[in-house]
């Protein structure tokens, strides 16, 4: 059996007993008091002089009580008692010292003696395992009454969490009803996204990163940007506000005002000061959306204010502090634009610390069927009208809506702008067949128009998908539409290169058409074959 060891400051106020020390509770005496807790070994803490003779006192007085206790003697003067450094670097040290020996004895730490200070000092060198012990709490008793005892009781707190199934079962609640904050309550079922949105809520509650969110358009990332925010501000990480910025619509010197405010009689027109959103979101988020149509100067801007806290507002010559934590979102390839020099890439490595992709809609389609169900309770209240599917009518649309075919350009844009449609429609708040047939047929022309929109933009979006798209300059874009017409054209790639490089070649300044052109195409990651032939042209 293993012995029992206490391990304690010297009480000196509560351990002194003014007025008759047996009369009075002394928390030290009571410890070796404990009917069902006998101590084997104390180990005494205490400082000189006074305390020292109390000390003294209380160890003859222990040995009266429970003789078959020892008591050693440990002598720690504190400059200041509640100076944190010094007690925790003392307690440290002397936790260092000791010869602990778990095996053969079981370790106490009595935090019912000493200052504040001490107590929390005893629990982070416990829950550390510096000091290989429980924590012990005793109290005095209630009702003494006529020739009670003055031992009072005791409570033993083991630091193990592991072995408090309540509390891990109430850990794991909190971090399911945290992440299910960030999907808006939405029980998503999509296994990588939820994944994700596990690994954010952490990103969310443990750092002060930047975080990048990226996807394609319509996929949520302003939403759960807010979300974020929402979540950080219950958890009272953030005190500011949530601001958001479309750095798209930033244009020209505008653009560095806007963000970053200006003073009055910076340029003209300036017959103010303005703060700027930066420093409106002093304390609180940040959300730059679509940061990769940021210039290169808003850039360099924003990359001191990350890592300073500090930027300088157009006309000043004094710095502003705004201590935000950052959220940006785009929908191109930034490592794309970093290699082709429209972004910088120290602001690239300062945002790739956290960078988290969002999924299409057409790429989560098991998700549709809960989004459904979120859409049309955002829309009961939003209009205040209960709206609700007939059985056969929710079966119809899950079906197109899950489909393969079904494209969901816009991703979750398509899918409201849908739901509001038929709820808006719906006879009597009661979505029928009809109403989801006339929807079905909507959907299925807008994205039929889409495909054949004639526009390079459009055509080009088809061929290499939007994301790779947004990462082509527009003067590259016009340029690589004509080309693609031509091949589509033209019955063998030697034919599409004749045509287009006929003028070099009558002056001679053009070699071999099919390969010119094959050298092209794969700059834009394509071959001739990729590019289908258009009959009846």
């Amino acid at each position: 059996m293993r012995r029992r060891v206490a391990i304690g400051f010297l009480g000196t106020t509560l351990d002194m007993g003014r007025g008759g020390r047996w009369q009075r509770w002394r928390p030290t005496v009571a410890l070796c008091q404990q009917p069902d807790l006998f101590i084997d070994r104390l180990e005494l803490i205490h400082g000189t002089g006074s305390a020292a003779a109390l000390a003294a006192q209380v160890t003859a007085d222990i040995g009266d009580v429970s003789p078959a206790t020892e008591v050693r003697s440990h002598v720690i003067d504190f400059k200041d008692p509640w100076d944190f450094s010094e007690v925790y670097t003392s307690l440290h040290a002397f936790a260092r010292g000791y010869a602990f020996d778990p095996d053969r004895e079981d370790y106490l730490v009595n935090i019912t003696t000493g200052t504040h200070v001490a107590q929390i000092c005893w629990f982070l060198l416990t829950e550390a395992h510096f000091i290989p012990a429980r924590l012990l709490q005793l109290s005095p008793p209630k009702d003494r009454g006529e020739g009670g005892s003055v031992a009072g009781s005791h409570s033993i707190i083991d630091l193990d969490l592991s072995r408090y199934d309540a509390i891990a079962t109430r850990f794991a609640a909190e971090r399911e009803d945290a992440a299910s904050f960030l999907k808006s309550g939405i029980a998503t079922r999509n296994p990588a996204f939820n994944t994700m949105i596990d690994q954010i809520e952490k990103v969310a509650i443990r750092s002060r990163a930047p975080v990048l969110l990226t996807g394609p358009t319509g996929a949520g990332k302003s939403q759960l940007a807010r979300r974020v925010y929402e979540l950080k501000k219950a958890q009272h990480q953030v005190s500011g506000a949530f601001v958001e910025v479309n750095c798209a619509t930033l244009r020209g010197d505008q653009a560095m005002s806007t963000l970053f405010g200006h003073v009055k009689g910076a340029f003209t027109g300036a017959q103010a000061a303005r703060a700027g959103l930066m420093k409106a979101a002093d304390k609180g988020v940040l959300f730059l959306d679509e940061i990769g149509e940021l210039g290169p100067d808003e850039q360099a801007m924003c990359l001191r204010a990350i890592e300073e806290k500090r930027f300088l507002p157009v006309g000043a010559d004094q710095d502003v502090a705004s201590d935000f934590q950052l959220l940006a979102g785009t929908n191109r390839d930034l490592s794309v634009a970093v290699r082709e020099g429209r972004f910088r890439e120290d602001l690239f490595a300062r945002l790739n610390l956290w960078t988290f992709r969002l999924p299409a809609l057409k790429d989560r389609r098991e998700d549709i069927e809960p989004n459904l169900d979120f859409e049309l309770r955002r829309f009961s209240e939003r209009e205040g009208q209960n709206v609700t599917f007939n059985r056969e009518a929710r079966d119809l649309y899950l079906a197109f809506a899950m489909a393969p075919d079904a494209a969901w350009r816009a991703n979750f844009r398509d899918l409201s702008a849908s739901v509001t449609r038929m709820a808006t429609l719906a006879p009597e708040g009661r979505i029928n067949e009809q109403t989801v047939r006339d929807e079905i047929g909507r959907l299925r022309q807008l994205w039929v128009s889409g495909e054949g929109d004639a526009s390079p933009d459009r055509m080009l979006q088809t061929i290499l998908g939007a994301e790779r798209l947004e990462a082509i300059d527009l003067f590259d874009r016009a340029q690589l539409a004509v080309v693609i017409e031509v091949c589509r054209e033209s019955a063998s790639v030697s034919a599409a290169g004749r045509e287009l490089f006929a003028v070099s070649r009558l002056q001679k300044t053009s070699g071999n058409d099919a390969d010119r052109l094959r050298k092209y195409l794969l700059r834009f990651g394509l071959a001739f074959e990729d590019l289908t032939p258009t009959p009846n042209r």
